[in-house]
């Protein structure tokens, strides 16, 4: 059974604190698409990762701005689209880490990416009008 057709979107800024909006906006969509609780757990955390990476390095120390979540349900796919100004910064290039060496061993970073790439089907990148565009796809049968 295909997913209702949905297309939301949330504006928020880059403040920590923001982000249980994004938790709340995720849960939302869950609840109105019928998932489950493991796909809905699955699906927030893939967006609370790539939102907060965003929140904590896209813009400088003291520079306020905007990240855009825009959510496009169609058949039995997901699309999250999350767009800021902040500076240029491609996670699809982004290395895996070594997930076989200890935590210790491990350089710091890395695993919200990670983690992103193992929750969602696809994830795209693109530097468009002096904005990152970072898109996330989940499939569901």
């Amino acid at each position: 059974m295909p997913l209702p057709q949905i297309n939301e979107h949330i504006r928020i800024s880059n403040d920590v604190d923001e982000l249980q909006k994004l938790t709340t906006f995720i849960e939302e969509i869950s609840e109105k698409v019928g998932l489950d609780d493991m796909q809905a757990m699955n699906l927030n955390l893939a967006m609370e990762e790539a939102v907060t990476n965003v929140v904590l390095y896209a813009y400088g120390e003291d520079e306020k701005g905007d990240i855009d979540i825009d959510c496009l349900c169609e058949e039995n796919e997901m699309t999250f689209v999350i767009t800021d100004k902040g500076k240029p910064f491609d996670p699809t290039q982004a290395s895996d880490p070594d997930i076989t060496l200890s935590a210790e061993e491990r350089g710091i970073g890395g695993l919200g990416i990670f983690l992103v790439r193992k929750l969602m089907d696809s994830m795209t990148y693109e530097r468009k009008n002096n904005c990152n565009v970072l898109s996330l796809k989940k499939r569901f049968e």
